[in-house]
């Protein structure tokens, strides 16, 4: 999973699609994941930097994390690697 050329974050966690005109805020963890995800690493290697930088039970940093991944792809802010 990437995210799509044409959507822009801001250093303060804007969100603007480009091509819809939609925009979103988010979290300081969101802001993360997204860098992570623009730095080309996978969901997986996210899913393990999370575990191992927050003190939260694993079970609900996964979750999170899934339920983060679904809204990029259905706002259609991501486009799919074949190679995750």
């Amino acid at each position: 999973m990437k995210i799509k050329n044409n959507i822009s974050v801001s250093e303060s966690g804007f969100v603007f699609d480009a091509k819809t005109g939609e925009s979103y805020s988010l979290n300081p963890s969101g802001k993360e994941i997204i860098r992570l995800l623009n730095l080309g690493k996978t969901q997986e290697e996210i899913k393990e930097y999370m575990l191992a930088r927050y003190d939260v039970p694993d079970l609900i940093v996964i979750r999170h994390l899934d339920d983060f991944f679904q809204m990029l792809s259905y706002f259609n802010l991501t486009v799919e690697c074949h190679d995750q």
